[in-house]
Protein backbone atom coordinates (compact mmCIF):
# COMPACT_ATOMS: atom_id res chain seq x y z
CA UNK A 1 0.00 0.00 0.00
CA UNK A 2 1.40 3.39 -0.94
CA UNK A 3 1.94 6.18 1.54
CA UNK A 4 -0.87 8.18 -0.09
CA UNK A 5 -3.29 5.25 0.28
CA UNK A 6 -2.34 4.88 3.94
CA UNK A 7 -3.11 8.55 4.53
CA UNK A 8 -6.45 8.28 2.75
CA UNK A 9 -7.43 5.15 4.65
CA UNK A 10 -6.40 6.76 7.94
CA UNK A 11 -8.62 9.74 7.17
CA UNK A 12 -11.54 7.44 6.32
CA UNK A 13 -10.98 5.39 9.50
CA UNK A 14 -11.04 8.60 11.55
CA UNK A 15 -14.39 9.55 9.99
CA UNK A 16 -15.83 6.11 10.69
CA UNK A 17 -14.64 6.25 14.29
CA UNK A 18 -16.25 9.66 14.72
CA UNK A 19 -19.58 8.37 13.41
CA UNK A 20 -19.42 5.29 15.63
CA UNK A 21 -19.17 7.35 18.82
CA UNK A 22 -22.09 7.43 21.18
CA UNK A 23 -24.67 9.79 19.71
CA UNK A 24 -25.43 12.89 21.72
CA UNK A 25 -28.46 15.14 21.42
CA UNK A 26 -27.93 18.72 20.23
CA UNK A 27 -26.30 21.03 22.80
CA UNK A 28 -29.53 22.89 23.69
CA UNK A 29 -31.27 19.57 24.40
CA UNK A 30 -28.41 18.52 26.68
CA UNK A 31 -28.97 21.62 28.76
CA UNK A 32 -32.75 21.19 28.74
CA UNK A 33 -32.47 17.62 30.00
CA UNK A 34 -30.07 18.55 32.79
CA UNK A 35 -32.27 21.44 33.92
CA UNK A 36 -35.45 19.33 33.69
CA UNK A 37 -33.83 16.88 36.10
CA UNK A 38 -32.89 19.69 38.47
CA UNK A 39 -29.19 18.92 38.14
CA UNK A 40 -26.44 21.52 38.21
CA UNK A 41 -23.47 21.55 35.87
CA UNK A 42 -21.32 20.87 38.95
CA UNK A 43 -23.28 17.70 39.75
CA UNK A 44 -22.95 16.38 36.21
CA UNK A 45 -19.25 17.28 36.11
CA UNK A 46 -18.58 15.53 39.41
CA UNK A 47 -20.40 12.36 38.28
CA UNK A 48 -18.36 12.30 35.06
CA UNK A 49 -15.04 13.21 36.65
CA UNK A 50 -14.93 16.42 34.68
CA UNK A 51 -15.06 20.18 35.29
CA UNK A 52 -18.16 22.37 35.38
CA UNK A 53 -16.70 24.46 32.56
CA UNK A 54 -16.46 21.37 30.38
CA UNK A 55 -20.14 20.55 30.91
CA UNK A 56 -21.00 24.16 30.06
CA UNK A 57 -18.96 23.88 26.86
CA UNK A 58 -20.73 20.64 25.91
CA UNK A 59 -24.11 22.30 26.46
CA UNK A 60 -23.19 25.36 24.42
CA UNK A 61 -21.65 23.39 21.56
CA UNK A 62 -18.18 24.89 22.06
CA UNK A 63 -16.71 21.41 22.55
CA UNK A 64 -17.66 17.74 22.67
CA UNK A 65 -16.80 15.18 25.35
CA UNK A 66 -14.16 12.61 24.46
CA UNK A 67 -14.09 8.92 25.32
CA UNK A 68 -14.60 7.49 27.87
CA UNK A 69 -16.55 10.46 29.29
CA UNK A 70 -18.55 10.72 26.07
CA UNK A 71 -20.09 7.27 26.58
CA UNK A 72 -20.96 8.05 30.20
CA UNK A 73 -22.44 11.44 29.25
CA UNK A 74 -24.47 9.82 26.45
CA UNK A 75 -25.81 7.28 28.96
CA UNK A 76 -26.80 10.03 31.39
CA UNK A 77 -28.57 12.01 28.66
CA UNK A 78 -30.34 8.90 27.38
CA UNK A 79 -31.64 8.18 30.88
CA UNK A 80 -32.77 11.77 31.34
CA UNK A 81 -34.46 11.78 27.92
CA UNK A 82 -36.47 8.70 28.93
CA UNK A 83 -37.74 10.57 31.99
CA UNK A 84 -38.06 14.10 30.64
CA UNK A 85 -39.48 13.98 27.13
CA UNK A 86 -39.77 17.39 25.49
CA UNK A 87 -43.04 19.09 26.24
CA UNK A 88 -45.24 19.11 23.20
CA UNK A 89 -46.70 22.42 22.26
CA UNK A 90 -50.36 22.63 23.20
CA UNK A 91 -52.57 22.63 20.14
CA UNK A 92 -53.76 26.08 19.31
CA UNK A 93 -57.45 26.81 19.74
CA UNK A 94 -59.18 27.42 16.44
CA UNK A 95 -59.59 31.08 15.69
CA UNK A 96 -63.13 32.26 16.20
CA UNK A 97 -64.76 33.43 13.04
CA UNK A 98 -65.65 37.10 13.04
CA UNK A 99 -69.36 37.80 12.66
CA UNK A 100 -70.30 38.78 9.12
CA UNK A 101 -70.37 42.49 8.46
CA UNK A 102 -73.54 43.79 6.84
CA UNK A 103 -73.02 45.64 3.59
CA UNK A 104 -74.20 49.26 3.64
CA UNK A 105 -77.60 49.74 1.99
Amino acid sequence: MSHEEQLLFSAVDALLEQIAQDPLPPPAERKRLREAAGLSQDQVAKALGSRRESVGNWESGRSEPRPPKRAAYARLLEGLAARFAPEEAAPEAPAEAAPPVAAPA
